[in-house]
């Protein structure tokens, strides 16, 4: 079979974002800037390309790249994850020298540059707590939100009612929201009254309405890991940055 067939040309920047480069957005500002090469040759924008071609991203922009920040804040009750709204503060309010964990092992020190183009990567609603990652860096923020995510979610849960055997199977497997089926999950009780929640995906207010769905009434929602990362022992309120030997 023709490979044009079976590799169809995409946009550079998609493909840069598919090989981990950058996301998107940041490619096309690459490109405009003349940081991409293909081939060896000068990239434009909106040029496509195949898996064959060769793709370099200039030094500079490498650089650049690696110096861009990731935050993990423990997110309290009454903050909203992204932009204000309804009275309510975004949770990057809470992104300053006072407020970061003592015990954060990054030798990273604090600028107020690294508050630009900060954005959650996810999100937490008001009357949930944990792990909220916040970062500049487009790869990352792709590799847990983007289309094709595979990266664990994982909550714990405390409920109110009765769930049946075949409710917990139903939230493992076999319900539906927005008249989509949802993928798998893994949930099983933590202890007598927590559930434990491990989801690939992250439709709004998902737990809560699978909750709502078998005849349970959430009343503290808290996220404890994303990936290969975990909340620990950061205090509520507080951040710290990514560590170097973390992956999500």
């Amino acid at each position: 079979m023709n490979n044009e067939f079976e590799n169809p040309p995409v946009r550079l920047s998609k493909r840069m974002a598919e090989l981990g480069l950058c996301s998107r957005r940041e490619a096309d500002e690459y490109i405009a800037a003349g940081c991409v090469r293909v081939n060896g040759a000068p990239a434009v924008l909106g040029q496509k390309v195949t898996p064959a071609d060769r793709i370099e991203l200039a030094r500079a922009a490498r650089e650049r790249q690696d110096r861009r920040v990731t935050i993990i804040l423990h997110k309290p009750l009454g903050y909203v994850s992204g932009q204000a709204e309804d009275g309510y503060k975004p949770a990057r309010v809470l992104i300053r020298p006072e407020n970061r964990w003592r015990d954060d092992p990054s030798p990273l020190r604090f600028e107020p540059g690294q508050l630009k183009n900060l954005v959650p990567a996810g999100r937490l609603d008001i009357n949930s707590t944990g792990l909220l990652t916040l970062t500049q860096d487009g790869r990352i923020a792709r590799r847990i939100i983007g289309e094709d995510s595979t990266v664990e979610k994982e909550y714990l849960v405390r409920v109110a009612g009765r769930l049946s055997d075949q409710g917990l199977k139903l939230l493992n497997h076999g319900l539906s929201l927005d008249g989509e089926p949802l993928l798998p999950a893994r949930v099983r009780w933590a202890n007598g009254e927590q559930l434990q929640f491990i989801l690939h995906q992250g439709k709004k207010r998902q737990i809560r309405r699978m909750c709502e769905l078998v005849g349970l009434r959430v009343l503290a929602l808290k996220r404890v890991r994303v990936g290969g990362v975990r909340l620990g022992a950061l205090p509520v309120g507080q951040w710290r940055y990514l560590g170097e030997d973390e992956y999500f």
